[in-house]
C-alpha cells in the first residue's frame, strides 16, 4: 500500500528536501503540498491524503490550528508535527490538537521514514522519554484540575487495571516497561492500552498522556497526585 503524503511548510526549500527523500521510497508518494495551514485545508478538500507532515510556525494559519481543524473531521489523515526546536511549545499544542506525534526537522531520514510508517499504521511517534520531558515542561500550562480527583467522566469507564496502565503510560513508560512493572506480558499491556483508547475515544497513547495530565490523574513531574 502506498502512503499518500502531504507536505505543509512555508519554506519551499525544506519541502523540496523532504520530497526528494520521500519520493525515493517505494511505499510513499507526495500527492500534495501547501505553504500554510489555510492552503492545506483547501487542498485536502479535493485530495486524498494518509499522512500530513505539518510545520507549526507559518503565516495565515499556523500548523496547530490547521491540525485541530484537520483532526476534527471524520476519516481525517494522520498529522505528524515537524518542528525546528526540541520541546517547542507549539509541538505540545499540536499534540493536544490531535497530532499523532512530533519530530525535529533535522531528524535523520531513516527515523523520519520510520515515523511516517508508524503514524500511518496507527501508532504514535513520540518516544516515551520524550513524552515525559515534553509534558513535564508544559503541563503547568494546562488548566488546573481543581483537586486531586480526575475531572473527566470518561475515566469512570476504566477498570482499576486500565487506570493503573493509563497512569504508567502517562508517566512515560513504554509497553515493555509497564509489563515489567505490573508483571504482565507485553501483549496484555498492549490490549489494555487498546481498550483505554477505545473507552476514552482517543486516537493514540499521546492523547492518553495529555488527558491524564488535564484530568489531574498525573501532575508535573510524572507522578500521581498524593
Amino acid at each position: 500500500m502506498t502512503i499518500r503524503l502531504m507536505l505543509v511548510d512555508d519554506q519551499v526549500l525544506l519541502r523540496t528536501g523532504f520530497r526528494m527523500v520521500l519520493a525515493a521510497q517505494p511505499d510513499m508518494e507526495v500527492v500534495a503540498e501547501a505553504g500554510d495551514g489555510a492552503e492545506a485545508l483547501q487542498v485536502l478538500r479535493s485530495t486524498a491524503v494518509d499522512v500530513v507532515l505539518m510545520d507549526v510556525r507559518m503565516p495565515k494559519l499556523d500548523g496547530v490550528e490547521a491540525t485541530r481543524r484537520i483532526c476534527s473531521e471524520p476519516g481525517a489523515p494522520r498529522v505528524l508535527i515537524l518542528t525546528t526546536f526540541d520541546l517547542d511549545e507549539y509541538a505540545f499544542s499540536g499534540l493536544k490538537a490531535g497530532a499523532s506525534g512530533f519530530m525535529l526537522k533535522d531528524v535523520p531520514p531513516g527515523e523520519l521514514l520510520a515515523a511516517i510508517r508508524a503514524v500511518h499504521s496507527g501508532d504514535a511517534v513520540v518516544a516515551p522519554s520524550t513524552t515525559r520531558r515534553l509534558l513535564d515542561r508544559f503541563s503547568p500550562m494546562l488548566p488546573s484540575s481543581g483537586g486531586t480527583q480526575p475531572q473527566h467522566k470518561a475515566l469512570e469507564r476504566l477498570t482499576d487495571r486500565e487506570r493503573e496502565v493509563m497512569l504508567l503510560v502517562a508517566q512515560g513508560l513504554s509497553n515493555g516497561e509497564i509489563a515489567a512493572r505490573l508483571v504482565l506480558s507485553e501483549a496484555t499491556v498492549k490490549t489494555h492500552v487498546g481498550r483505554i483508547l477505545t473507552k476514552l475515544e482517543l486516537r493514540d497513547r499521546v492523547q492518553v498522556v495529555v488527558l491524564a495530565y488535564e484530568s489531574g490523574l498525573v501532575r508535573a513531574g510524572g507522578g500521581a497526585p498524593s
